[in-house]
């Protein structure tokens, strides 16, 4: 790994992030048992560079979509009296701290840390500041169209007008700058647009195809506080048509009866479950005992997946959850733990729709109860779904256990 600086992670102003700590939901799923590989930051090649943006260039960058706000990072959290006293402290001079980029490709950063303070310089050359209430949809907005659109931007029912507000200094002695806005900075627009912030730039040189880093140096540098799943850092790095039709599949009442769970996983484990599904159907003889990189590249690839392709997939699984019409609750959870098992959701739908995937056909039948029974007692089939889950081998013989028992006699 080489650096062409040392930066040190700044304690962070943003104190109400630091605080932020996601709620863990019971879990209703049975976890691989060969876990999720941890990444070390060795394997990769990394070069960190601190770059001094002016305010004026950082706003630039954030309204083309040059600077992306990445799914997995939360709301916008600050009240118009934070944003305020960060506008003060850059108009009388003091230090601000530094803002991390994760250089995604030539001119396109993601945030790391620092989405508070830039959304507010923003949302203060705006001159627009958004209301409590709009801020969930407004973070899908701006992840949907990698900025804010400027009829959003001038919608009164999203936004309210942003004049600083800062308390009085001394009694008596309102604070000069209370209650300004950019238009009106007057003696200070210039030295405010030309004020720079130090930016500290990351960019995965190698290797090209595997961005996985980005999940170890977000959780590393982010001040957040936030405990970060593969998925929710997958959705935001390799967002697309496909993906978007993960989450229509997602809500869908057969699929929510097939997992038990009636509302969607807020760390995006169901739509992990779906994602796999599609990878061992789709690029199954690609597999390398890597589940959290066979899924990335799985879903880089699915970005350049033509619309009717896509269509096809949804089709696909449509039939799929028809063909499971006839099965028990709890058809794909396991008696000894009474959770769902990915690992027999994934056998059992390659296994169903892999000859009419093949044919660009849509699944025909109904599965049958008895030889899903079956599949589920199979001695050789049940060690493959209890140790070593995500090893080459034990894929490979889960698959075509699956194949061999609910295609029979078909």
């Amino acid at each position: 790994m080489t650096n062409s600086s040392n930066p040190q992670n700044n304690e962070d102003t943003e104190v109400s992030e630091a605080q932020f700590e996601k709620n863990e939901p019971v879990k209703w799923f049975d976890s691989d048992s060969q876990p999720d590989e941890t990444y070390s930051i060795n394997e990769y090649e990394i070069t960190t560079s601190p770059n001094d943006f002016n305010i004026k260039t950082m706003y630039d960058f954030i309204k083309s979509g040059a600077i992306n706000i990445p799914g997995f990072q939360r709301n916008y959290v600050w009240d118009i009296k934070r944003a305020s006293k960060l506008i003060e402290s850059i108009i009388v001079g003091l230090p601000i701290p530094q803002i991390f980029l994760y250089q995604e490709s030539r001119n396109k950063f993601l945030v790391i840390d620092g989405q508070q303070r830039l959304m507010s310089l923003y949302y203060f050359i705006e001159q627009r500041f958004p209301k409590d209430e709009k801020r969930t949809i407004l973070r899908r907005i701006f992840e949907e169209n990698g900025k804010i659109p400027d009829e959003i931007l001038g919608d009164d029912a999203y936004f309210t007008k942003f004049n600083l507000q800062l308390p009085s200094n001394l009694p008596n002695h309102p604070n000069k700058l209370n209650k300004i806005n950019y238009s009106t900075l007057d003696e200070y627009k210039i030295a405010f647009d030309l004020r720079t912030i130090r930016n500290i730039i990351i960019k995965q040189n190698f290797p090209e195809e595997d961005d996985s880093c980005i999940y170890e140096i977000f959780n590393r540098l982010n001040s957040g506080g936030i405990n970060l799943k593969p998925q929710e850092i997958r959705t935001s790095l390799y967002y697309s048509d496909f993906y978007n039709m993960l989450y229509r599949l997602n809500t869908l009442p057969a699929w929510r009866r097939i997992i038990g769970v009636d509302e969607p996983d807020l760390n995006m484990k169901d739509i992990e479950i779906l994602l796999r599904g599609f990878a061992m159907l789709v690029e199954r003889q690609e597999y390398q005992s890597s589940m959290v990189r066979f899924l990335n590249s799985f879903s880089k690839n699915c970005k350049k997946l033509r619309n009717e392709q896509i269509d096809y997939l949804e089709k696909l699984f449509h039939s799929f959850l028809e063909a499971c019409s006839e099965l028990p609750e709890k058809a794909f959870y396991r008696k000894t733990t009474n959770k769902f098992n990915i690992s027999i959701f994934e056998a059992v739908f390659v296994a169903q729709c892999g000859h009419f995937f093949e044919t660009r056909q849509l699944v025909e039948g109904k599965i049958d109860p008895e030889k899903l029974e079956e599949l589920k007692t199979d001695t050789e089939f049940v060690e493959a779904i209890q140790s070593q889950t995500t090893s080459k081998e034990n894929v490979n013989k889960r698959l075509q256990k699956a194949a061999i028992i609910l295609r029979k006699e078909l």
